[in-house]
């Protein structure tokens, strides 16, 4: 056996502080078994240029690729939930939102922001499936609320980028209020002659499908996106059928006409200002 397998001096100590770890997020594991350097990945949109696999992101990714240099004026992002119906399941409801707060730094499911996209002012909704499954509850659609509002007064377009896994059971009637309440509010931003473009990205579920993500002016989805109102199995046990593969996948949506386009997410900033300038009938912008 070569010397350097072996330890050639007894009771080597290592004080903790000195101890390296390899960094974590060095690299990343595609779900087809790819491994990408995570500094590529950033590079590359988050998209695994192995497989072109599209990496789940945050608001904070979308923001820094749809607006002009990353820079954007955050709204309303003091808002936090509450807890009226004092709910506890494995845990109190209030205990579960300060530990996803601090393990996530955000203070629900979808953030919202204004700045220039394209040289042009847009408002944007981006979701955030680590705060609870990007559920929807009261501040989701009170946020949602506000940046139509904000699109109204500063005469822009809106886009929401969904990403949930559907609404928040913790606040139950409550959160299934935001679905009406959404609706009304896009209604009056089409009344207002803005335009709205929804991008589904996965998974897109639940009460957010059945409002909001699928009202776009043009909606539009990510490459192999799973996007569907209830899971495959409560689907077959309500329809006595079997589902064809892949049947909640963005692709099988668009072929069936629910969907407008499908937009790789390196695309995604010149797709979406091309699609507000035909809507807007204005000059397209190069």
């Amino acid at each position: 056996m070569a010397a350097w397998f072996k330890r050639k001096k007894k009771g080597i100590q290592t004080a903790t502080e000195d101890k390296k770890d390899v960094p974590k997020g060095l690299w990343y594991k595609s779900p087809t078994g790819k491994i990408i350097d995570a500094e590529q990945l950033a590079k590359n949109f988050f998209v695994s240029p192995e497989d072109d696999y599209h990496v789940r992101i945050g608001s904070t990714e979308y923001f820094d690729i749809l607006f002009d240099s990353g820079k954007f004026e955050e709204l309303d992002a003091s808002l936090k939930s509450k807890d009226p119906l004092k709910f506890e399941d494995t845990k109190k409801y209030k205990d579960r939102l300060k530990e996803v707060e601090n393990a996530t730094g955000l203070n629900d499911a979808i953030r919202t922001a204004i700045g220039k996209s394209k040289g042009k002012e847009v408002v944007i909704a981006a979701m955030d499936f680590k705060f609870i499954g990007g559920s929807m509850g009261s501040v989701v659609g009170e946020k949602i609320a506000r940046a139509v509002d904000h699109a109204i007064a500063n005469h822009c377009p809106l886009i929401i980028i969904s990403k949930s896994g559907g609404a928040r059971m913790m606040e139950a009637a409550l959160s299934l209020m935001q679905l009406a309440k959404t609706s009304v509010k896009l209604t009056q931003l089409a009344k207002a002659k803005l335009p709205y473009i929804s991008l589904c990205t996965d998974p897109t579920t639940g009460g957010t499908t059945a409002s909001f993500a699928m009202l776009g002016d043009i909606n539009i989805a990510e490459p192999g996106a799973l996007i569907g109102f209830a899971g495959p199995r409560v689907v077959k046990d309500t329809t006595g059928k079997d589902l064809p593969k892949g049947f909640q996948s963005s692709e099988f949506l668009k072929e069936h006409g629910f969907l407008d386009f499908i937009s790789h997410r390196k695309e995604l900033k010149n797709k979406i200002n091309l699609y507000i300038d035909l809507v807007m009938n204005q000059s397209v912008r190069a």
